[in-house]
């Protein structure tokens, strides 16, 4: 469990313990055990002379000078707001939406961060939320014209969802910056006196599996928390903005071919195993063991297939972490490789060595119809113990390999079904 920062000098009060939050935490375990107990997992700090009233990067909870003069109420609702931004992994998930849309405004998805968190708080006669706190459905009504109650709202809306809904942004005719549309220009003006406390990037963007991790235990907290303060949660109801746990794409993508590629010894049946032979001396006269067959090293090399359908449509950075996580696995199993590029046809297809395989030239064209049985029935030629296709799913496939075949797509064509085989979504 994180420990607040050391003993230090308080204006006035010779030495102070603790960091300048302390005593706000101790009012929201006093108030809402449970829920409130949220705070004691997160790291808090006090900052310099010159930061702001209280930011958090997504760790840590940093506390300005202003912070001390502020009356008890208010800092517990600052602290409380921060400490469910932490929670909600917030700052975490603006690095993650950042990833796969490019172009994320980091004031909007505060903005949208903030309205959740305080329509949590509202209901709550301890704490203090500073006068230009947003509620959710007012927020609903002024920018998308949806006419929701507080609650309603909470259990439907999480950070993505409302951001995207506002985000109408749009590149102008000249110019390099995106403009605000109608939607995120009522926004900005609903909160144009807003502090902006949400900070990302301080400690980088996370492993994928330490990401998971970290959302699993979040979730179970507040949970708990939830539970065990009832009617005086912090969590008002449970929250559609619950920070999710996905099984990062990497690690079900070594899972799948470390299973289909990962080499088996071969039987052999012309000479007895060690342990038979062993056992024959104990046996005693007249009498025979069943027959236990020799096992001998695998001299097969595991072959993968990679099959690119180049009409469809994956982002550069997305291509690259797909690309590296193939060369890394087929080189540490040791495996074959061969790529096959094509359409509604076989465009190219190239073999590597086990451990020589080099990706980072692959690239999509974008547009044109696909057809994936030419691309299968090449790949069965080359006899894989695992087919793995990087494509939208937009196209038949009349074909069925007899190894196992795994479905790459974006995370945009995560509702396609696939004819066979099991689909992997690439977020």
């Amino acid at each position: 469990m994180p420990h607040s920062a050391t003993p230090e000098a308080g204006p006035g009060t010779g030495v102070r313990h603790g960091h300048r939050g302390t005593r706000a935490i101790q009012r929201m375990v006093e108030f809402a055990p449970s829920s409130g107990g949220l705070a004691l997992w997160v790291a808090h700090r006090d900052a310099a002379d010159d930061a702001p009233l209280i930011t958090t990067d997504g760790h840590t909870v940093h506390y300005g000078p202003a912070f001390d003069a502020l009356p008890l109420p208010q800092q517990t609702g600052y602290v409380a707001h921060a400490v469910l931004h932490v929670a909600l992994r917030h700052a975490p998930r603006f690095l993650d939406l950042q990833q796969r849309l490019g172009d994320v405004d980091l004031r909007l998805f505060n903005l949208c961060a903030d309205v959740i968190v305080d329509s949590a708080l509202g209901h709550l006669a301890w704490l203090q939320l500073p006068a230009q706190a947003v509620q959710l459905d007012r927020f609903l009504a002024s920018t998308l014209g949806l006419t929701q109650t507080v609650d309603a709202a909470l259990l439907e809306w999480d950070v993505e969802r409302l951001y995207r809904a506002i985000d109408d942004r749009r590149m102008p005719a000249t110019g390099s910056k995106r403009e605000d549309g109608p939607r995120a220009a009522n926004a900005r003006a609903m909160a144009a006196t807003g502090h902006a406390d949400l900070q990302p990037g301080a400690q980088g963007q996370e492993a994928p599996e330490a990401q998971a991790e970290a959302a699993r235990e979040w979730a179970e907290r507040i949970v708990r928390g939830h539970t065990g303060d009832g009617e005086l949660s912090m969590l008002r109801a449970l929250l559609a903005d619950l920070p999710r746990a996905h099984t990062p794409w990497e690690q079900v993508l070594r899972t799948q071919l470390a299973r289909g590629l990962s080499q088996r010894p071969d039987l052999s049946w012309s000479r007895p195993s060690r342990s038979y032979l062993a056992r024959q001396g104990r046996c005693g006269p007249g009498r025979r063991m069943p027959f236990e067959p020799g096992v001998l090293p695998s001299r097969k090399v595991p072959r993968l297939v990679l099959v690119v359908d180049v009409s469809g449509s994956i982002d550069d950075a997305l291509l690259q972490r797909f690309s590296r996580e193939i060369e890394a696995i087929t080189r540490r199993l040791e495996a074959g490789l061969t790529l096959v590029v094509g359409d509604d046809r076989v465009q190219h297809v190239q073999r590597f060595e086990p451990g020589r395989c080099d990706l980072s030239t692959l690239s999509f064209s974008g547009g044109g119809g696909t057809d994936f049985t030419p691309l299968l029935e090449e790949a069965g030629r080359h006899d894989p113990d695992i087919t793995v296709v990087l494509t939208d799913l937009d196209g038949p496939a009349r074909y069925r390999p007899r190894a196992p075949v795994l479905w790459a797509v974006p995370e945009a064509f995560a509702a396609a079904q696939p004819p066979f085989g099991r689909l992997l979504v690439l977020r």
